[in-house]
């Protein structure tokens, strides 16, 4: 198989979700596990954004996942590989880097899975710190990390729709299917609120103020990797700036959209956002 050309860009949620709050102007920092020579590349990625990174530094290696973009047919191939090895005193590190930080934030954002060496429920640690804080916690996770997250009510609770389905065994044979479900699991979670993307089908976010549905027009995909996760960015900052549930999905659902137009994961032109937004529709269920 020969490509045209590649790109090397961030990868996994929560970085993805920190270039993305860099293109709307946000200062972040961001915490995680790193390994090895990717690692090392990784990181110069990711500070070439202007964002602060504080590594973990792990044995292994940081995983590389082999985007295969078929432009011409919009078709999206994921070959992933690496694994770090992350042992109890690296998670000791990150949780004491964490608690140091935490009083600066407004808002936090935990993305994606964990290594296999770390416990699924490495997040029940960290979410109750910053509720007692009252700073927002936003949670996109999936398996069993996501299950057990949910033990501590984060204020924003986000999947897609496949990871909501294999999470926790639901089927959808329509998008009715899916708002009567995601319903259902808002109420018997006890959840505050609750973010499914669902690709071209829009945005639905369950809230203690109401549902919505967003939506905004079909793009030509470049490279849809880290939609999703521009999705939770949006949320996040609209909602710490006072915007209600309905204008702060509007915005989530056009950045959403703008991220499949560009190449590298995690990027998004607020040119593409500014002419979106007028065509976003949003329903409220």
């Amino acid at each position: 198989m020969r490509t045209n050309r590649f790109v090397h860009s961030v990868g996994g949620k929560g970085l993805n979700s920190a270039v993305v709050l860099s293109h709307l102007s946000i200062e972040t920092t961001t915490i995680g596990f790193i390994a090895g020579s990717v690692g090392q590349d990784l990181m110069e990625i990711v500070e070439s954004y202007g964002i602060r990174v504080i590594p973990v530094w792990v044995e292994g290696t940081t995983r590389t996942s082999h985007v295969i973009a078929d432009k011409k047919n919009s078709i999206h191939s994921h070959v992933i590989v690496g694994e770090m090895i992350v042992q109890s005193e690296h998670i000791s590190q990150l949780v004491h880097i964490y608690e140091s930080l935490i009083d600066q934030a407004d808002s936090v954002i935990f993305g994606g899975s964990v290594p296999k060496s770390v416990p699924p429920n490495f997040y029940t640690k960290l979410i109750p710190l910053a509720k007692a804080r009252g700073i927002p916690a936003l949670v996109d996770a999936q398996r069993e990390v996501m299950i057990e997250s949910i033990r501590e009510k984060p204020d924003i609770v986000k999947m897609n729709r496949e990871e909501f389905g294999w999470t926790f065994d639901k089927h959808f044979a329509s998008i009715n299917d899916i708002v009567r479900e995601a319903i259902a699991f808002h109420k018997e979670q006890g959840l505050k609120n609750f973010v499914v993307t669902m690709s071209r089908d829009g945005t639905l976010a369950v809230t203690e103020g109401g549902v919505f549905l967003a939506k905004a027009p079909e793009q030509h995909p470049v490279n849809a990797a880290g939609a999703g996760d521009a999705v939770s960015s949006a949320l996040a900052v609209k909602l710490n700036q006072g915007a209600s549930w309905p204008e702060a999905l509007r915005f989530a659902s056009a950045v959403g959209a703008a991220a499949v137009l560009t190449e590298r994961t995690g990027d998004v032109s607020m040119d593409a956002v500014t002419r979106i937004l007028p065509q976003v529709e949003l329903k409220v269920i």
